[in-house]
């Protein structure tokens, strides 16, 4: 099985490449990782050091590069995206370029090479995106754009499908690891609603999850998991033992609460204790 990972350089393609190599009965022939950062690529090859193990630079933006990476593909996990939520508020059209146009260079290039199943990588902010939120909205996009991929990729065609989670607990760029660096400088991190909550996701159930939706899926689904959730404010407590906290207010572009389908909402999700939190931390 050859595999390629788009954006794999991430936190989730650390994930997936570690368990792939680890695992000697997946008849794995090779991983490819697309991206765009040769000092994450070169420091992923030192970590793994396999012969597995391959690396292109370059862009889903650009089909020719994606479709080169795809030589000899069979499975592709499309990762690659912008996530930062701010990021993509004030970069709307290279957010549009990234999630949306590039996802579908992702799909062209698979039906042209052969490949036989695409998965999707998208996020809780897909379900009902608020106007303010572009990566919301362009993960929404990309989704449908697998689910219509699928629908009409006739007897030859990949079969597409997503998996939809929210940020995997001490991904990059996530809340975790960005209050652990203001309190290792002496600071203590700001609250922008205590009240806010946000699902919980390890990495390693990350990667059973989308590993799992790849053996699952038929085509035109898309895989939501049942998570439990923390409240921020406990989060906060968690991290710093402190009960008062600076409230900054939530931003416009943020929801209160996420939802990753109709009736799975994470303010009615299992709510993890403050214990429960720190034994994660």
């Amino acid at each position: 099985m050859n595999i390629l990972i788009t954006g794999g350089t991430g936190t989730l393609g650390h994930g997936l490449v570690e368990r792939l190599l680890s695992d000697d009965k997946n008849g794995l022939s090779r991983i490819c990782i697309l991206s765009r950062s040769e000092k994450d690529q070169a420091a992923m090859a030192r970590k793994f050091a396999s012969d597995k193990l391959r690396f292109f630079i370059g862009d889903v933006r650009s089909y020719r590069r994606v479709y080169r990476a795809m030589r000899g593909i069979e499975v592709v996990i499309h990762a690659a995206a912008l996530k930062r939520i701010e990021t993509c508020l004030y970069n709307p059209d290279e957010c549009y370029e990234t999630n949306v146009e590039g996802s579908r260079n992702v799909l062209e290039a698979a039906t042209d090479r052969g490949v036989k199943k695409v998965v999707l990588i998208s996020t809780d902010k897909a379900f009902d995106p608020l106007n303010e939120n572009p990566y919301g909205l362009s993960k929404a996009m990309a989704e449908r754009l697998f689910c219509s991929w699928d629908a009409t990729r006739g007897s030859s065609g990949p079969m597409c499908s997503g998996v939809r989670y929210g940020n995997v607990w001490c991904s990059a760029g996530s809340v975790v690891p960005e209050w652990r660096a203001v309190i290792a400088g002496g600071g203590v991190p700001y609250v922008t609603e205590p009240e806010c909550t946000r699902f919980f996701m390890l990495l390693s159930e990350a990667v059973d999850f989308v590993l799992g939706a790849l053996k699952e899926m038929r085509g035109g689904e898309i895989f939501v998991p049942n998570l439990p959730a923390y409240r921020l404010g406990d989060l906060f407590k968690a991290m710093t033992g402190f009960e008062a906290y600076a409230k900054t207010g939530l931003p416009s572009h943020e929801k209160l609460h996420e939802s990753m389908e109709k009736g799975n909402c994470s303010k009615d999700a299992r709510r993890m204790s403050i214990e429960e939190i720190r034994g994660h931390l």
